[in-house]
């Protein structure tokens, strides 16, 4: 019976896809008069990213979410393709029976669990939704006002199935063909899979939980909601329920003083200190208090960077904001991986001098740390140079606040932002080299002349 399911969602999975190469064939064709190569570059990866959206809605729920975690890969695909796989929306009806689900997990009837269990979720998405209760309990938290998050039922045997099929088609598609296996393929579909079946076990969300608020224990106005452990489990977790206004719903004049600043900081922590990020990042994810404390969630896509990635990712950060042609070479031959034999490192060397020249002629208070990322990660993907996984992630997360932080405060000069808390992190860690240090120095000057007013 087993076999039988996958072969129908295999079938299914594989008409659409013709179906969608069909479309994308003829639609790529109505592009023909397109002269100009880099519009005509633009408008293809949009076409790409439009039909591999619509695919992805009409598979469901596995592929939302494969999707939404592509559209954080800029090292893999062009910034017009994800730009398009950003409008997937993961919002799905709600599924019945949340409450005997919540039963099944924790032991016990409601009643005995929670002196309230809306039976309308107050969220419902691809792999959960949230119901609003009241706990039930001997001590101080009994009456507690809670949030209980409950799995889509088969939400992981669905995504490990749809994962399995997808392995095959791209095990295929590398025997058969060069460029997908040049391009790792399976490797990357493999890293994926795992991103999304990770959220589907509610256990490892309350570690993340945790970990966040030891990390965060001794900075001010900043929550991460507390877990109840003993009414949460694989299917179903139960967290403090927290009141506040979404950040993009506020207008920026009645923000907190100094608000914008402080988001800023806490992401900044957590890509350079801590080497541990909140993988979801978007302004629906937390929400601010009326003291002006924010309060983050749906912790249950994060990365956990190694010692050794960490230094990794602050070394890559070091070359954007101070390093030379010589220093990126450098850092790409050592950190990031390509096929020997298969890149031109002199023409890489040209194309990384190009973009240097390039952005070190601009204002600091013009550059962005997306742009430079985009650019850099561009000429990587013309070269087969790509970092790993695991750094990308942390990459995007930057870039995620730093448009978060855009959004809140549009004249922040976020390179010199980044800049200011990186060279004190290079200091701890015992990376700030005489030429290091000299590189510091001049981005310092060139800061404060882009920050002088005009004579």
């Amino acid at each position: 019976m087993q076999a039988f399911g996958f072969l129908v969602r295999g079938s299914f999975i594989w008409l659409v896809a013709w179906w969608s190469l069909l479309r994308y064939a003829i639609l790529r064709a109505g592009l023909a008069p397109v002269r100009d190569p880099e519009a005509k570059r633009a408008r293809v990866a949009a076409l790409r990213g439009r039909v591999l959206r619509s695919a992805m809605e009409t598979l469901g729920a596995t592929f939302i979410k494969l999707g939404q975690v592509m559209s954080t890969r800029p090292d893999l695909f062009a910034p017009e393709l994800i730009a398009e796989l950003r409008h997937l929306q993961d919002k799905l009806p709600a599924f019945p029976n949340a409450r005997a689900i919540v039963e099944r997990e924790l032991g016990a009837p409601i009643g005995e669990l929670f002196r309230e269990l809306e039976e309308a979720p107050i969220a419902a998405a691809s792999v959960a939704q949230v119901h609003r209760g009241v706990l039930r309990a001997a001590g101080p938290e009994d009456g507690t006002e809670v949030a209980v998050k409950v799995l889509r039922p088969d939400v992981r045997t669905n995504a490990e199935r749809d994962g399995r099929i997808l392995l095959f088609f791209a095990r295929v598609l590398e025997r058969i063909s060069g460029r997908a296996r040049h391009a790792e393929l399976a490797l990357h579909l493999e890293h994926f899979v795992e991103g999304i079946v990770q959220q589907t076990d509610l256990r490892i969300e309350a570690r993340n939980y945790e970990r966040f608020r030891e990390n965060f224990r001794r900075v001010k106005k900043v929550r991460f909601p507390k877990v109840f452990p003993d009414r949460s489990g694989e299917r179903v977790m139960t967290m403090e329920f927290v009141r506040g206004e979404k950040v993009d719903a506020i207008p920026r004049a009645e923000l907190p003083e100094g608000f914008a600043r402080h988001l800023r900081e806490v992401f900044l922590k957590m890509c350079f200190d801590d080497g541990f990020l909140h993988a979801d990042l978007h302004p629906g994810n937390f929400v601010v208090s009326p003291d002006g404390t924010v309060t983050i969630f749906d912790v249950g896509l994060v990365k956990q960077l190694s010692e050794q990635l960490l230094e990794h990712y602050i070394d890559f950060n070091r070359c954007l904001v101070m390093g030379d042609v010589d220093d990126f070479m450098r850092h790409l031959r050592s950190y990031h991986s390509y096929v020997e034999g298969t890149v031109d490192w002199a023409e890489l060397e040209k194309d990384v001098a190009t973009f240097s020249a390039e952005w070190r002629t601009r204002s600091t208070r013009d550059l962005e740390f997306g742009q430079l990322i985009d650019k850099i990660f561009a000429v990587g993907r013309k070269h087969g140079v790509r970092p790993v996984p695991d750094m990308t992630l942390m990459m995007v997360g930057l870039v995620t606040a730093e448009g978060i932080g855009k959004q809140l405060d549009p004249d922040v000069n976020s390179f010199q932002e980044v800049a200011n808390y990186l060279v004190p992190v290079l200091a701890r860690r015992n990376m700030l080299s005489a030429s290091v240090m000299e590189a510091a120095a001049k981005m310092s000057e060139r800061m404060l002349r882009d920050e002088a007013p005009p004579a």
